[in-house]
């Protein structure tokens, strides 16, 4: 597969989906509804997911397509599948509710479990961030400029560590989680993606995330993160899987920047034992 030729059509897509989301979001009339996991679901993300998953299957009609929007396969269907396209067709749906702009549409290429193509779109800022396996990692401004992208290299202790959190988490779960004996400075921000990718492009030295998310709000940005020269992990520091387990809820994970950082004692000890259900 040519994924430099496949890179510009699935950047296309994304911001086809982001033009969706935005036309409903700046006329401010969507349905929304609760889903059986007690998230929320609007008509643009039900929008967006009808019109990635339809063009997704136009452009590659041999690879399944897997939406948070229609996520209900098992995995004794999903562990046949060796290249997939995981999708959230609108990241952020809080955000998206509350008016706040911090939501995107994520496309990520999946092969042999492994995130090769990742493509994040901010419809409101028009920004995107696309990395593919060995190419590095890039951003597109909104001024259409491509430029590469790279995490920030920490000099400690000179420097505080920029922590990305959402806004809608208890900031003290996070500070907790935190050897006290650093500086730390905390930047809010609504979708995961958005948050990974300001790991990927240096604005911020790591993004922590307690609570559930789903292997579609990680495939994507661990691409672009990693091509930046970053990790994912979970809070124990390993990697995170995917298609290898029969849910798709991520646990705990630390987008981080700067490997060279002791994260190990960066995070507490009562962090890295935390499992998914705290």
């Amino acid at each position: 597969m040519d994924l430099s030729n496949l890179l510009p059509q699935v950047i296309d897509i994304a911001r086809s989906s982001g033009q969706v989301i935005l036309d409903i979001y700046q006329r401010g009339q969507f349905e929304k509804q609760v889903k059986s996991d007690n998230t929320p679901v609007t008509s643009a993300d039900l929008a967006a997911h009808k019109l990635v998953v339809r063009r997704l299957s136009e452009l590659t009609p041999d690879i399944p397509v897997l939406s948070e929007e229609d996520a209900d396969v098992p995995l004794s269907e999903r562990a046949q599948w060796q290249r997939y396209w995981l999708v959230d067709p609108l990241d952020g749906t809080q955000e998206f509710i509350a008016g706040s702009g911090d939501f995107a549409t994520i496309i990520a290429l999946v092969d042999n479990n492994t995130p090769i193509m990742g493509v994040v779109y901010a419809p409101v800022s028009g920004v995107v961030y696309y990395a593919y396996h060995g190419k590095g990692a890039w951003k597109i401004t909104p001024e259409d400029e491509t430029v590469r992208i790279s995490t920030h290299k920490h000099q400690l202790p000179t420097q505080s560590i920029a922590v990305a959190i959402s806004r809608r988490q208890d900031i003290g779960a996070i500070t907790s989680r935190l050897d006290p004996a650093l500086n730390y400075d905390l930047v809010p921000l609504g979708s995961a993606a958005l948050k990974s990718c300001l790991v990927a492009e240096g604005a911020v030295d790591c993004y922590l995330r307690l609570g559930p998310t789903g292997e579609w709000d990680t495939a994507a940005t661990q691409c672009i993160v990693e091509e930046a020269g970053g990790r994912i992990l979970n809070t124990h520091l390993t990697p995170l899987s995917y298609n290898e387990r029969d849910t798709l809820e991520n646990p705990n994970f630390i987008t981080l920047g700067d490997e060279r950082l002791p994260w190990s004692s960066i995070l507490t000890p009562d962090n890295r034992l935390m499992e998914i259900s705290d």
